[in-house]
């Protein structure tokens, strides 16, 4: 017959507590955190709030001050913007440019993000961070003067080839930590088996960095879309976007704040919905390249 098992012997020392008011002070930084949030998100939030109530106003209600928060809802401006033929040709033209440069973008930019990650070109960061942080009017009076000579002003091409000025640096910004997380063992192994150089890239480098060329093409087409330098510099008005058509409602002596509020909503809305969708994918994303 076993003896039954000992208890276990007391531990010995004093047994510590909390000092006195530790659990008000933890109390008070996590009120004091969700108050400065809930600030920050008023702050964010209240222009959309009011872009978004203010294209439901009557034109002659958006500038009353103070404002009404009860109004009943007018429609009349959505129904002029989308009754309007223009505004589904620069929706297109929208698309057309947004996609064309994101897909550009990650031709061009994948490559050359693999090539920096493997092949340690460090000025070519540098190079890319100085190019992204320019302000794209910098870059207006060259293009404009070249495309005057090639004949690309007013055209999708040369509005596509303009944005890779803001697609092309993201991409390889992004990518750069996405390709340098690959394993070079993993790598080593398919050069051993018998890949090449672009079969690594193509089969091993670019499969594992799905996370980041997600987040790349949802950023891209995002700046992309939102865009108004260059159409309003080298664009016309075959290739006008929709971030344009905010200014047809502005005029030398009047101004539709109506009008204006409910075509910013209309160009802001797949973006919002896009983000809103993709979160998931963003966060993910943005969180596997953080971690090294």
């Amino acid at each position: 017959m076993t003896a039954a098992p000992a208890a276990p012997a007391p531990l010995d020392g004093p047994v510590v507590r909390p000092p006195p008011g530790a659990r008000l002070r933890r109390l008070a930084r996590r009120l004091s955190f969700a108050l400065l949030a809930g600030v920050l998100l008023l702050l964010f939030l209240f222009p959309f709030w009011w872009m978004v109530t203010a294209s439901l106003k009557l034109p002659r209600d958006v500038s009353t001050f103070p404002p009404a928060l009860l109004f009943t809802p007018n429609l009349d401006q959505y129904r002029a913007a989308l009754s309007e033929p223009a505004f589904w040709w620069q929706t297109l033209n929208s698309l057309v440019v947004a996609l064309g440069a994101l897909a550009l973008g990650l031709l061009l930019g994948l490559p050359a993000a693999y090539s920096v990650a493997r092949f340690r070109l460090r000025i070519v960061p540098l190079t890319v961070l100085v190019v992204r942080m320019i302000p794209g009017v910098v870059f207006m009076l060259p293009l404009f003067l070249v495309y005057r000579q090639l004949g690309l002003l007013d055209t999708h091409a040369g509005l596509i080839v303009a944005h890779l000025i803001i697609t092309l640096p993201l991409a390889i910004w992004i990518m750069m930590g996405f390709f340098e997380d690959v394993p070079v063992e993993v790598e080593q192994a398919a050069l051993i088996d018998g890949c090449t150089r672009w079969g690594v890239f193509w089969r091993v480098a670019l499969p594992l960095s799905l996370p980041g060329m997600s987040v790349t093409a949802i950023l891209a087409f995002i700046t992309s879309w939102n865009d108004l330098v260059f159409v309003l510099i080298l664009g016309g008005n075959d290739t006008r976007t929709l971030p344009a058509s905010v200014l047809s409602y502005m005029g030398f002596d009047t101004l539709n704040f109506a009008g204006i509020a409910a075509s910013a909503t209309l160009l802001s809305a797949p973006v919002v919905l896009l983000s809103v969708v993709a979160q998931r994918w963003l966060v993910g994303g943005l969180t596997v390249g953080a971690v090294k």
